[in-house]
């Protein structure tokens, strides 16, 4: 048992555990006043998120154990339930915050986006895995898994969800980079999406979507409407200084700062541990970022390879993309921040892909382990032979001197 556990990351399985947690922790913290103003008990947040995490955990440690191989032979049924959950939602979502995310199972409500990240991200990694050979054919190796993947992308902005769409398109453009697709292709491709989005910014740009622009860079110019939110969160930061106010202590969750448990708690972290407690999480997101480039380089498989990196892009893209909108480097989109920010469907996505990271960076510890064995026994092998030669030499030396 012992020796099954050496070969895992523990740097994959101690970094985003001690995340959650942490994460489950200022949750109750950020959201104990919204939960009482909403009528619910001080815990409600809490306790829901504990759920998620419990069901999180079992995910983590089902997908370390799983081979990720098998992932190749389980594409269809993935991309038709992805697919049929987006159609779903679309169809019989509920609506929040403008936006028809959230799928409503009774004891359960999901948010299908999240759940596309990861299975696109698959799908990508599984295909262009398969199509190594004929990679440099435009037509053969690249455009096909591009078509499914702007259907998904289609389906996503039409709820809409323009944070989660943009997060999937980069994800996907890092992928498709890393692929080995020739660069005249790479170009064609930049071209083509720069000219989509050109052509689909006069029906995406709404009133709603420009202020969070003016918001996010001329905040002062409407500090009571457009502004407020980064207002508030510039002052949680800065009352946090360097070591915080103490864990509990925020005075910006007391209905100040909208959405301090899930988009804004970032700043709450700030406000309660100050510069110190968010170096130190974004130090803890950076590893499982660097970590998962590691694993990536160090993989032989190519499917393991894409879907390290697809995994490790995810938790950086959608980090920075948080923290540049509570920082007011990019206009507020309604990104969560991984393992920390309240929210089910994002926290079992993430805790799923990390027991999958864990899985190829188990494979790789193994292929390396058995070229470190091949190798001890070659050179025993061939320290034998020249042993052997060395004293036959020898008997036969003296046998001459006789």
């Amino acid at each position: 048992m012992l020796h099954r556990l050496r070969d895992y990351d523990f740097i994959l399985i101690i970094t985003p555990l001690l995340l959650a947690a942490f994460g489950v922790v200022m949750i109750y913290s950020a959201s104990m006043v919204t939960a009482v103003v909403e009528g619910h008990e001080s815990t409600y947040y809490l306790f829901r998120q504990l759920q998620w995490f419990s069901l999180g955990l079992v995910g983590f440690i089902f997908c370390s154990i799983f081979p990720y191989k098998y992932y190749h032979k389980l594409m269809k049924p993935i991309v038709l339930v992805i697919i049929g959950l987006l159609l779903a939602v679309l169809l019989f979502g509920d609506v929040r915050n403008n936006a028809r995310s959230w799928l409503s199972l009774g004891f359960i409500n999901l948010q299908p986006a999240e759940f596309a990240k990861l299975g696109l991200i698959m799908y990508l990694a599984s295909v262009y895995s398969k199509k190594q050979e004929y990679i440099n054919d435009f037509s053969k190796g690249v455009l096909p898994p591009l078509i499914l993947t702007c259907i998904i992308l289609g389906f996503i902005v039409m709820q809409p969800d323009i944070g989660t769409a943009s997060i999937i398109f980069i994800i996907v453009s890092t992928i498709i980079f890393s692929s080995g697709i020739r660069y005249k292709h790479l170009m064609l491709l930049t071209a083509v999406g720069v000219g989509i989005i050109l052509l689909a910014l006069p029906y995406m740009v709404t009133d709603e979507r420009i202020t969070r622009f003016t918001g996010a860079y001329q905040p002062f110019e409407t500090p009571d409407t457009d502004g407020y939110h980064l207002i508030q969160s510039y002052l949680a930061i800065g009352v946090g200084g360097l070591t915080g106010e103490g864990l509990g202590q925020s005075i910006q969750k007391l209905g100040y700062l909208m959405e301090a448990h899930t988009d804004f708690i970032m700043a709450i972290v700030a406000e309660e541990l100050g510069f110190i407690g968010v170096l130190i999480v974004i130090g803890m997101l950076a590893l499982i970022v660097l970590r998962g480039i590691f694993i990536s380089r160090k993989c032989r498989d190519s499917f393991g390879a894409l879907l390290a990196l697809g995994v490790s892009s995810m938790v950086g893209i959608q980090a920075f993309i948080n923290l540049g909108s509570i920082s007011g480097i990019l206009p507020i989109t309604g990104v969560t921040l991984p393992f920390i920010s309240y929210g089910g469907s994002s926290l079992l996505v993430l805790m799923i892909s990390m027991g999958i990271l864990n899985n190829i960076a188990k494979k790789v510890k193994q292929q390396e382990q058995q070229d470190v064995n091949h190798n001890q026994a070659h050179d025993h092998s061939t320290g034998k032979r020249n042993s052997s030669h060395f004293t036959g030499g020898g008997r036969k030396w003296q046998n001459q001197t006789r």
